[in-house]
């Protein structure tokens, strides 16, 4: 079964079961739409559904209980023993949607049949199927028009496009965001050169901040989430002495944009999400388990106080 089948069948027990799940479904153009969070409720068994679609059901994701300091609550955990194609080939939020005023970050394994992005050329996951599923990050439902540009860059024999809609300042929204701490460290090394195809199993797990009611906030927070908070650990069949030399610049204290909430330095750069620096973007910790010679090495620092700043803790 393709990554877009089995992310398919996600879809069609949201659809099943609306209700009990606070979404609503709607057709727009002969595709599917599925809001999570925009105009209705949503809430977290909406998210953990939101962000296993985006997985294409490639892995676990559950809610536990957080073990920053400081911070209380949940976390999001996340396990697969498919990282690449859970976390590059469908994850990641590669595929930037812009039509007119619509704007979206597209998420799913919809990605893995359009592969129009450079990263496809060098990982595993392009797949033909009779169905697309995407996952959109926006607080608005895709026009006519959307839906026509989308279905442009899918293959010809795609029959069916199923889309999940959220904005970051929902539940399920934030949510499915702060899901990706092993997909933004698989990022990082493959950012960083390495041969991704080497992380054969990954376990993650970021707080889940309160819910922001504006965008900034929302981005602000969950990026936080993972930048300051989010541990991952990656079984890998590698050598160590390329684990000693990559790993220090895996974690996000690698960079020089680290160290401040995600929104204080958003505003540093006037609102230029593009001139952050992308080495940020990757989890607070990392830790290789060396399958080839049996050696963990770990690298990176989790940052509480951070975090309840961030997160606007009394």
């Amino acid at each position: 079964m393709t990554m877009n089948e089995q992310a398919q069948r996600l879809a069609d027990e949201l659809e099943r079961e609306a209700k009990r799940y606070r979404v609503a479904v709607h057709r727009v153009a002969g595709a599917r739409v599925i809001d999570c969070g925009g105009a209705v409720e949503g809430g977290l068994a909406a998210g953990l559904v939101l962000a296993r679609t985006c997985l294409a059901d490639l892995a676990q994701v559950n809610l536990v209980a957080t073990t920053v300091p400081g911070i209380g609550g949940l976390a999001v955990q996340v396990v697969t023993d498919d990282p690449v194609r859970a976390c590059l080939a469908s994850q990641y939020a590669g595929w930037r949607i812009q039509v007119g005023h619509f704007f979206a970050m597209a998420s799913g394994p919809i990605r893995a049949l359009a592969a129009r992005e450079e990263l496809f050329q060098h990982i595993p996951g392009r797949e033909n199927a009779p169905v697309a599923v995407g996952v959109l990050e926006t607080s608005q439902n895709p026009t006519d028009e959307v839906i026509a540009a989308i279905v442009a860059k899918l293959p010809a024999d795609t029959e069916h496009l199923t889309l999940l809609v959220a904005p970051t300042t929902s539940m399920a929204g934030t949510l499915q965001v702060v899901a990706r701490s092993v997909e933004t460290a698989l990022h990082k090394l493959y950012e960083l050169k390495y041969d991704v195809t080497q992380v054969v199993s990954g376990w993650g797990v970021a707080p889940l901040p309160p819910v922001a009611r504006e965008p900034i906030g929302a981005i602000g927070r969950t990026n936080d989430a993972i930048l300051y908070g989010a541990e991952v650990i990656l079984w890998v069949h590698s050598d160590d002495e390329e684990l000693l030399r990559l790993g220090p610049k895996v974690p996000a204290c690698a960079s020089p944009d680290y160290g401040t909430p995600f929104a204080d330095i958003f505003s540093r750069y006037n609102g230029d999400f593009y001139r952050i620096d992308p080495m940020l973007f990757a989890p607070a910790v990392v830790e290789f388990r060396n399958l080839r010679s049996g050696r963990c090495h770990r690298f990176g620092q989790v940052l509480p106080d951070v975090l309840q700043r961030s997160f606007g803790r009394d």
